[in-house]
């Protein structure tokens, strides 16, 4: 394991983590693969994100902010930033001095392009018998769509979670936030935290594999059951239909799910629906679904007296509810505040920004505080000299190109 205090920033001082001490290699782009590296970083990681001549394609995508790009700031907080050209002699020779003392090493490349390229597992684990190998794919390592690359929506429509999420009858529809790339990152800091826990045993590095496929899938692990006997083409949505939903109020939005026949009855009450309560015809959720005509308007009319906000306070915990808000309104939301999850950061280019501090509580090792993700190869200097280069090998890697500006 690398030692806790190569690499690392003196902005990165305070508390450990549980992964303080690991080294992570990203040599990922866009959401999966980069975010699952944060989530390894958030936790106490020393992440060096090393990018191509051109940058992680995220850094182009449209944003608001002047001269930087909003979601990469949000994806790749605390790692330091090294600008990198693999397809040059000289910079695949700096990588493989990175692998040596690397504990992770993280890529979203497809499955043929890491053996071209001399990155693949089996060379890398030559030089690092110990080195997590974590590979993001669209589709997996093998079968006909290996090689096709994956995007988190193109995996949405072609896994039935856009026709799911789509009104009954009606066209397909895509869940906006990334949730496949998300979910995906989820699944790269569980598989990576396990392989390092198995090594603390075996002292072997392993293979681990992610792919969108299979992130989209086990998201729907609840869907994706077929019952022997049964027919294929049956209704598999989790939703309830009925009351638990989104509801008009007479200023805003409120989601109500009364599912169970205590939150059903206090629905009622607190809406001044009360015979709806005790009705036989209502006492189920499949009968309040089966005649949602019925009850729905009631309830609509019922809403109209106070705004959305107002229900969710008469509401309280005898309801489980949630006015509609925007993004905006979390950077001061009260709950969040209490938590910490959200906090100032210092960028070298936008200055001070508020955002994600941890996803994660951890009691005896909370980790240090995040800082800003690195604008491009902020860090490249200091990460080579680390590496044990002096600077007449730093010029040469400068002059060659292998380490652009």
């Amino acid at each position: 394991m690398a030692t806790p205090d190569t690499f690392k920033p003196a902005h990165r001082d305070g508390p450990t983590g549980p992964l303080s001490g690991v080294r992570v290699l990203d040599l990922s782009a866009y959401i999966a693969g980069p975010y699952g590296c944060t989530l390894l970083a958030d936790q106490g990681a020393e992440v060096i994100k090393i990018e191509p001549p051109g940058g992680d394609n995220l850094r182009s995508y449209p944003s608001t902010l002047q001269a930087e790009s909003r979601a990469f700031i949000g994806v790749n907080r605390s790692k330091l930033g090294v600008a990198l050209d693999l397809k040059k002699a000289e910079g695949l020779a700096l990588l493989m001095r990175l692998v040596r003392e690397a504990d992770v090493l993280v890529h979203n490349f497809r499955p043929s392009v890491p053996k071209r390229l001399g990155i693949d597992f089996e060379q890398l684990g030559a030089i690092n018998p110990r080195l997590i190998y974590c590979a993001v794919t669209g589709y997996g390592e093998t079968g006909p769509m290996k090689d096709k690359a994956g995007y988190d929506q193109v995996l949405q429509t072609m896994t039935g979670m856009c026709a799911l999420q789509g009104k009954r009858g009606g066209a397909p529809e895509i869940i906006y936030g990334s949730v496949v790339d998300y979910y995906a990152a989820a699944l790269l800091a569980a598989g990576v935290s396990s392989a390092l826990f198995e090594r603390e045993r075996s002292g072997l590095g392993q293979y681990v594999g992610v792919s969108l496929l299979r992130s989209a899938l086990t998201m729907q692990s609840a869907r994706l059951i077929w019952a022997d006997g049964e027919p294929l083409d049956i209704g598999r949505d989790m939703r309830s239909g009925g009351v638990t939903g989104i509801h008009p109020a007479r200023e805003g939005h409120l989601y109500i799910s009364a599912n169970t026949q205590r939150f059903w009855k206090a629905l009622c009450q607190k809406t001044g629906l009360t015979e709806l309560a005790d009705d036989e015809r209502f006492d189920t959720v499949r009968k309040r679904a089966q005649l949602a005509g019925e009850i729905i308007p009631r309830l609509h009319t019922a809403l109209q007296a106070h705004s959305a906000l107002e229900w969710e306070a008469i509401f309280g915990d005898e309801v489980p509810c949630a006015a509609a808000r925007r993004i905006e309104d979390m950077f001061d939301h009260p709950q969040v505040l209490a938590e910490d999850m959200v906090g100032t950061i210092d960028h070298p280019v936008i200055g001070p920004y508020r955002g994600v501090t941890r996803p994660l509580k951890f009691g005896r090792t909370p980790g240090p505080a995040p800082f800003a993700a690195p604008v491009f190869g902020q860090h490249s200097d200091m990460v080579v000299r680390a590496s044990g280069c002096s600077d007449a090998e730093l010029a040469l890697l400068r002059a060659s190109g292998a380490l652009p500006e």
